[in-house]
């Protein structure tokens, strides 16, 4: 399982438009890739003073389909972001592998 994270520093006059466009445009442009399985938006909870920074999680079955999105549909994508939020934010990209995961064990009583 891979995560492709992407944190986002927005200005925060832009705040509600970009969440909206994020909800409403370019996740669901992103998942209609047929790359990923699922995407989560989440907020930072401590914030700067010069904006307020959101994190996407994208959940992928294997770096294949990870390097698929890479050249075909992220250059355009992230070229919609860019044209619209130009100067009014920052980005960056980082690569999750999930080595494993835990639940808790519902036998403990």
């Amino acid at each position: 399982m891979i995560i492709y994270n992407v944190s986002v520093k927005i200005n925060p006059e832009i705040q509600s438009d970009w969440i909206n466009w994020m909800r409403t445009h370019h996740i669901p442009k992103v998942l209609a890739t047929g790359c990923f399985l699922k995407s989560r938006l989440s907020k930072l909870e401590i914030q700067e003073q010069d904006g307020i920074t959101y994190i996407i999680q994208y959940e992928l079955l294997n770096s294949d389909l990870l390097n698929q999105y890479m050249i075909h549909y992220a250059p355009a994508l992230q070229k919609e972001h860019i044209d619209r939020y130009a100067n009014k934010f920052i980005a960056f990209r980082t690569i999750l592998d999930v080595l494993e995961e835990f639940y808790p064990n519902e036998r403990n009583s």
